[in-house]
């Protein structure tokens, strides 16, 4: 591998280390069992996940496992991976060229839609951005064998956020940064949702030409790259602020 891949693959772990550190942050931790993914740069086959056992704030750079779509562990012989955490991820992986990234999050709100029959609601411009842009997939029970990644690529289609039904909330990206933006956002759809319904108000629901509009508004190439750049280096720098240990 030449000088500059080396940089690219270094670069590719802090981020994604970097990402689990920002779970830890926002509160968005399940324990052990929140993953993150990230497709090695070098092997299609190959893909970034944590050390079971791990939580979000001990993940750095270095202790990320290599692991291809079989389930093997490259180069590490007493490390493994969660089970259901690698069914969803190498099938994402295996069968979207685009999803470099991908991120399954177990968060409060994000779980309390999930178990809503009528999902997300757009109650909000936050929730606009992801009108008709949201997968949904209906619950099998805790995704252990390989055999459901057929039907959790089906449901996902070719989209790039999804409601796991009664269990939470997944996103994928060209980058850590861009599956980062889409689930910060999804995830602040859902707590607004969520905050929203307390009020035991009648829910304020705009027509579907406004939310259609609002989303083509926020998913314009020239707004997405501007605002997931910006925000990504935001945080970025707030984590080098807080504890850089993430890119150990």
């Amino acid at each position: 591998m030449s000088a500059s891949n080396d940089c690219a693959a270094t670069n590719l772990r802090i981020d994604l280390a970097a990402a689990y550190r920002l779970l830890a942050l926002h509160g968005w931790s399940d324990n052990i069992f929140t993953h993150l993914s990230a497709r090695c740069l070098d092997h299609s086959d190959r893909f970034l996940l944590n050390s079971y056992g791990l939580l979000p704030e001990e993940v750095c750079a270095s202790n990320l496992i290599e692991v291809d779509v079989q389930g093997e562990n490259a180069g590490v012989d007493d490390a493994s991976v969660n089970p259901a955490g690698f069914t969803i991820h190498s099938a994402i992986h295996m069968a979207r060229t685009d999803a470099h990234c991908v991120m399954h999050t177990h968060t409060m709100a994000g779980m309390a839609v999930a178990g809503l029959e009528e999902g997300l609601l757009m109650v909000n411009q936050t929730s606009m951005e992801f009108f008709n842009r949201v997968a949904y997939y209906d619950y099998q029970g805790i995704p252990l064998a390989c055999d459901e990644r057929e039907a959790i690529v089906a449901a996902l289609g070719d989209k790039h956020s999804m409601i796991l039904r009664n269990h939470g909330l997944l996103t994928v990206g060209r980058t850590v940064a861009e599956a980062y933006y889409r689930m910060y956002y999804l995830n602040k759809a859902c707590e607004i949702q969520i905050e929203t319904m307390k009020t035991g108000g009648k829910l304020l629901l705009p027509d579907d030409a406004i939310c259609e509009h609002v989303a083509q508004q926020a998913s314009s190439p020239r707004y997405m790259a501007q605002s997931i750049d910006l925000i990504w280096q935001a945080m970025r720098r707030k984590l080098d602020r807080t504890d850089p240990t993430y890119r150990d």
